[in-house]
């Protein structure tokens, strides 16, 4: 296993320094945020995030993420072109020694929040999720809490419309046809692709989500079999459906999970929850037991404690400051010594 902490570059509030200092730490994920969706990226760009990371001692081996451009999960004609900016911009990331890639086939929209600023009773803050708070929301008028507005409303409008026709069937096929032409350039480069999980895993807005739980892990890795085709183990995006049995997941799938996103979530109901610290008794995610299915069945991936609280005043991305995921690697680090010296 290796400790890893998200860093979103130059821009980051949180410099290198400081992430270089967390006990268990040996390197960053992060990615070139800066070129639209579907270009290549440029060499430059990547050399000078691994020079940044080198100079203060810390590994860049995990990209988060190469998006995948919405041409390719639609299946419109213009997606081999996609296909083939993808490929290259893996190689160019094999290059600069990156190992393992961490994406997404979420259609539209990424992680969805109702709050980016929910108040704990100590004084930190975190995100949360309400489902009356998302039922009221209008997609044709959206302002959601931390998404990137990307596109301009008759932009949205009008990528909404495409996916109309598009059934979780064919989101299916064209998350496969986009994973069998990149396997080569996998197989090439030694990079592995780590599927990220559907946050909420279920449909929104009327948009087909697919990798959501169990079963449709096992008809990815069946289409697929491929080792390069794995999985981004995230137990707050899988948590937030009550049906996930995560050390099951994590059992099952541990050689297949090249990445591992380890967060907490406290349940206020049957949909609702909030983010809160990462110990197993924060929350309502055994993080200690998923941590252990980890280790007895083999996982040998990359690890790195995900949203946590803002807390001691910092105002930072929300679900990104410092103090919180510092105090989350520590944990972390602390079950896989202490279960990874069992299995010795």
């Amino acid at each position: 296993m290796k400790m890893t902490f998200r860093w979103y570059g130059e821009n980051d509030c949180i410099p290198l320094s400081y992430i270089k200092q967390i006990q268990g730490v040996s390197g960053v994920v992060t990615a070139v945020y800066d070129v639209p969706v579907g270009e290549v990226w440029p060499r430059e760009a990547l050399k000078k995030l691994k020079s940044l990371c080198e100079s203060e001692g810390l590994e860049m081996e995990v990209i988060e993420s190469i998006p995948v451009h919405e041409d390719i999960k639609l299946g419109l004609p213009t997606r081999d072109k996609y296909i083939e900016a993808f490929k290259e911009n893996l190689r160019r990331c094999a290059e600069v020694g990156v190992k393992c890639v961490c994406y997404n086939f979420m259609p539209v929209f990424d992680w969805l929040r109702t709050d980016l600023h929910f108040k704990h009773k100590d004084g930190s803050e975190s995100l949360a999720f309400s489902e009356s708070d998302f039922a009221a929301l209008d997609p044709k008028n959206l302002r959601l809490p931390g998404w990137d507005e990307s596109y301009s409303p008759s932009e949205l409008n009008g990528l909404l419309e495409k996916y109309k026709n598009v059934t979780h069937e064919k989101l299916f096929d064209n998350l496969i046809y986009f994973l069998k032409a990149i396997m080569p350039v996998c197989a090439e480069t030694g990079i592995t692709m780590a599927v990220h999980p559907d946050d909420p895993p279920r449909d929104v807005f009327g948009l087909p989500r697919i990798i959501c739980g169990e079963s449709g892990l096992d008809k990815l890795f069946e289409a697929v079999p491929d080792l390069h085709n794995g999985l981004t183990l995230c137990t707050g995006s899988l948590g937030a459906g009550r049906s996930n049995d995560l050390v099951k997941i994590a059992a099952k799938y541990a050689k297949r999970i090249h990445f591992a996103h380890l967060r907490q979530l406290k349940y206020i109901n049957g949909t609702d929850f909030y983010e809160n610290g990462h110990q197993t008794r924060c929350g309502d995610i055994d993080i200690r037991s998923v941590v252990k299915a980890l280790v007895e069945n083999g996982f040998v991936g990359y690890v790195r404690p995900d949203h946590g609280r803002n807390v001691w005043g910092e105002s930072a991305k929300p679900g990104y400051g410092l103090y919180d995921r510092a105090m989350g690697a520590c944990y972390l680090c602390g079950l896989f010594e202490a279960f990874e010296g069992d299995k010795k």
